[in-house]
């Protein structure tokens, strides 16, 4: 413990938990920081923003260091073990306003879809090679059939020698009927297959351009934020969603424009960021979320008369049908966006709404 830095007095109750879990496991291996790192092929000074709660590593080093533990203890870690450094590490990231993180979150989420995109591919292949060899059996069982029945029909005298002789055709109809059956199940698991497979490969496209619209506005921030001069009287957005890393990548994706984003996680928080503040352009609500959901927010920010006519974009990751738009709309909604959402699209969005705001701000003034 004598090369690790102290933990630092401003970090978050989160950060600080997890990074005191780690440097006990790591002290339970007795031996010195620049030797683990060495064994584990990575540079000491990244293990020690780790041990000191300055970055939150990632799920594969807590992995290793807990392997690393249980071979030098010489019994297996505990599941119990696992489970709270997953939920301490779960929490440490989600406390964390780094966009690399929010980039992490999808980047899980992606290797996900991805992961059910190639498993679907490969049992579509072989469905529809056991669909194609049932339709090949089902063709010869008719060809047979059709010269069955000709010769029947042309030589009736000897259709009891033929019958003698042939496969009953009873039989033979009733094979022809079962992998009728068999082609028509395959058929419609193929299409439910399919079907999965594109959405995988849709959730793909999007997850990737969150990323790299994440990824474009952390580059561009490194270069504007240096020379851009902060401003107070910004207008706001409101971020409302129960899910701390949908909040995370909401806040990425928009960071960068002329605004100042205010991310909650509940309705009762939205509505009481309403009474602190008078200058929202636009509220992104999430539909789905306990005790109050979206809809039910929304009619309360209604209600209010200075807030009567804010705009208000609901987010979900219900599928989009008209009763569900019907009732968005009612509550008082501008526009509905379906989860995962298209970065540029909602940047767009969100981009309009402020143009209206500080341009009603100026003919006011």
């Amino acid at each position: 413990m004598s090369e690790m830095n102290p933990l630092p007095e401003e970090l978050s109750e989160e950060a600080r938990a997890l990074a005191t879990a780690l440097r006990e496991l790591f002290q339970g291996l007795n031996v010195s920081l620049r030797r683990y790192s060495s064994r584990r092929h990575r540079n000491a000074a990244t293990f020690s923003r780790y041990f000191s709660g300055r970055a939150v590593p990632p799920w594969d080093v807590v992995m290793d260091l807990l392997t690393d533990l249980a071979e030098h203890r010489g019994k297996p870690t505990t599941q119990e073990a696992m489970d709270l450094l997953r939920r301490l590490h779960q929490a440490a990231i989600a406390t964390s306003s780094s966009p690399k993180h929010a980039v992490e979150i999808l980047e899980r989420q992606l290797a996900d879809a991805d992961r059910t995109a190639r498993s679907t591919t490969a049992h579509s292949d072989v469905i529809g090679e056991a669909l194609l060899d049932r339709q090949h059996r089902i063709a010869d069982l008719e060809v047979r059939l059709t010269h069955l029945e000709s010769e029947w029909s042309a030589e009736r005298a000897r259709a009891d020698a033929l019958e003698a002789h042939a496969p009953d055709i009873a039989n033979l109809l009733r094979e022809r009927d079962a992998l009728g059956s068999e082609v028509a199940r395959l058929a419609k698991e193929l299409e439910q297959v399919q079907a999965r497979h594109t959405q995988a490969e849709e959730r793909c496209q999007l997850l990737e351009r969150q990323i790299d619209s994440i990824e474009e506005q952390r580059r561009a921030t490194i270069v504007i934020t240096t020379d851009k001069p902060s401003s107070p009287c910004l207008p706001k957005v409101l971020v409302v969603d129960d899910q701390a890393e949908n909040l995370l990548a909401m806040t990425a994706v928009l960071d960068g424009f002329d605004q100042e984003i205010v991310a909650v996680s509940s309705g009762r928080e939205a509505l009481k960021a309403l009474l602190d503040h008078d200058d929202f352009a636009v509220v992104l609500l999430d539909v789905q979320m306990p005790e109050m959901d979206g809809y039910e927010t929304a009619a309360q920010i209604k209600r209010r008369a200075r807030h009567r006519d804010l705009p208000i974009i609901f987010l979900t990751a219900m599928n989009i049908d008209a009763d569900h738009s019907a009732r968005a709309y009612a509550a008082g909604a501008v526009d509905y966006i379906a989860k995962p959402f298209d970065p540029w699209a909602l940047r767009a969005k969100v981009a309009v709404f402020t143009e209206i705001f500080q341009e009603r701000r100026r003919r006011e003034r």
